[in-house]
């Protein structure tokens, strides 16, 4: 097995997270914050726009089951890119569209992947940023939807690959 990583945000990571880990090859998710300023933020803090992070998930994946390539079209299937600060009925710059990329290939590909919608007509403000340190989140929000039977308002709305 060859375990690779990837990180996105699009909205509230309870439904990023629940459609992630149900992909093929995906190994474990971790909700978490990204991208902000401030180090081991909380979710209130992050919910009050004091950190600057994200709310995002961390994919571990099998490279011999999946691609990042993959897992970039899911994302953008899961969530309207061309929505900025915030998806659904999630505001705020803590719900942002964002991949954060771990290294120069994944960047290459997100942008693949990108030019590929932006080519078929669809709006794109999908931010890419070079990674920087993932905090996962508190317990409580880890596999919600799993934990309350709940359904997340992100899905698979539009198949656009």
């Amino acid at each position: 097995m060859k375990t690779e990583k990837a990180i996105f945000a699009c909205g509230c990571f309870w439904g990023v997270q629940h459609q992630m880990e149900r992909a093929t090859g995906v190994i474990r998710t971790t909700a978490g914050y990204i991208g902000g300023h401030k180090e081991n933020p909380t979710y209130p803090e992050v919910k009050a726009h004091t950190t600057g992070h994200a709310e995002a998930v961390l994919v571990e994946y099998d490279a011999e089951q999946t691609t990042y390539t993959d897992l970039c079209k899911l994302f953008f299937e899961i969530h309207d890119p061309a929505q900025t600060d915030g998806q659904g009925p999630d505001i705020g710059p803590q719900y942002r569209s964002e991949i954060f990329y771990l290294n120069d290939e994944q960047k290459q590909e997100a942008e693949k992947v990108i030019q590929i919608l932006r080519d078929k007509g669809y709006e794109v403000n999908t931010q890419l940023t070079p990674a920087t340190t993932f905090w996962p989140a508190e317990e409580y929000h880890q596999h919600y939807y799993d934990k309350t039977g709940g359904e997340p308002y992100c899905h698979i709305r539009v198949k656009k690959f």
